[in-house]
């Protein structure tokens, strides 16, 4: 059995996928298992992955239909025998000691999840990401990173969840981190930060598109998965601070850069709406009371009448944003 499989969702992306193969295959972990999925590539991927399967016996190459990340992380799923878990996204890379140093805090510490910090990597620079440290559950939810690819996962544990990604969903990554979070028991950190997270040409400058509104479905569902479990009373508050800090920075942000005028202004009236809808006390969250962050600060400011000229002046403030980093940084 190997000490970690690794899931690596494939999709045209020929451009990046010899690197990210090439750090995986040269783990200094032996016992390291490849999954990779090919969600039914189109360009060159498809040679690309059959050439590193027929050279290292350690990766397994499966083939399926395009139905999206989601749906290739789950496919590869069952494919797995690893005591660990991890998820790599095919356009990004790692360094030769990621699994083994998150494999041996995970063993030595019994942990549930391990998780390393990352590197936004551009074309001539990278900046590191540090996470601060969280243990418990509840600050887990509400100011835990919701990624998945810098984290390993027990594999009986995450089995036991019964925790899926969403199909199709805009924010997978999301939904997963925050459906998982109430069955953590124990939860580690490893210092590195080995992971390189490629940020393509232009991507800074996105159109978030309509799609967005995907996150209204998905907090009411969330809401609904954690009734369902009788666990609600417990993360009441970790869930309205979760929801609200969402929608009024993160969101609230994607909606921004929607291009269509017409369609970022519904948008972000409808995120408005929703979340006064779902939780009309927000406000008084003691979470958010205490909290000192900046985010914390824009949203202690919001009404009615802050948010509405927010969304006049903010969406003209991040395409200047936008314009300026991809200049200095691309």
């Amino acid at each position: 059995m190997a000490k970690v499989s690794v899931i690596v969702p494939v999709y045209n992306v020929e451009k990046y996928l010899d690197k990210c193969l090439s750090s995986l295959v040269e783990q200094t972990l032996s016992e390291i298992e490849i999954i990779i999925v090919d969600d039914g590539s189109t360009d060159s991927s498809p040679e690309i992955i059959k050439r590193y399967a027929e050279k290292y016996e350690n990766i397994i190459s499966v083939q399926k239909e395009n139905g999206g990340l989601s749906d290739a992380r789950n496919f590869g799923l069952p494919f797995a025998s690893g005591e660990y878990i991890g998820y790599l996204d095919s356009d990004d890379y790692i360094d030769s000691e990621m699994y083994e140093v998150m494999y041996e805090k995970a063993k030595s510490t019994n942990s549930d999840i391990v998780e390393c910090n990352l590197h936004h990597t551009y074309q001539n620079y990278e900046d590191t990401e540090i996470m601060t440290k969280l243990y418990a559950p509840g600050e887990l939810l509400t100011h835990g990173r919701c990624i998945v690819w810098n984290k390993i996962y027990n594999r009986k544990w995450l089995l036991d969840t019964g925790v899926m990604f969403q199909f199709r969903s805009k924010f997978e990554d999301l939904d997963f981190y925050s459906r998982i979070v109430p069955f953590i028991r124990k939860y580690e950190y490893v210092d590195i930060a080995p992971i390189h997270y490629v940020q393509r040409s232009g991507s800074l400058n996105y159109d978030a598109g309509e799609d967005t509104i995907q996150i209204f479905g998905i907090l009411h569902r969330l809401i609904s998965y954690y009734k369902e479990r009788g666990i609600y009373s417990q993360f009441e508050k970790e869930l309205e601070h979760f929801c609200a800090r969402n929608l009024l920075c993160n969101i609230f942000e994607r909606m921004c850069r929607i291009s269509n005028k017409k369609i970022r202004k519904i948008a972000l009236k409808r995120n408005w709406n929703e979340l006064n809808e779902m939780f009309p006390n927000w406000r008084k969250n003691p979470i958010l009371l205490e909290e000192k962050s900046r985010k914390a600060t824009f949203m202690k400011l919001q009404g009615s009448v802050v948010y509405r000229t927010c969304c006049a002046v903010f969406p003209i403030f991040f395409r200047i944003k936008d314009i300026v980093t991809v200049h200095r940084k691309l």
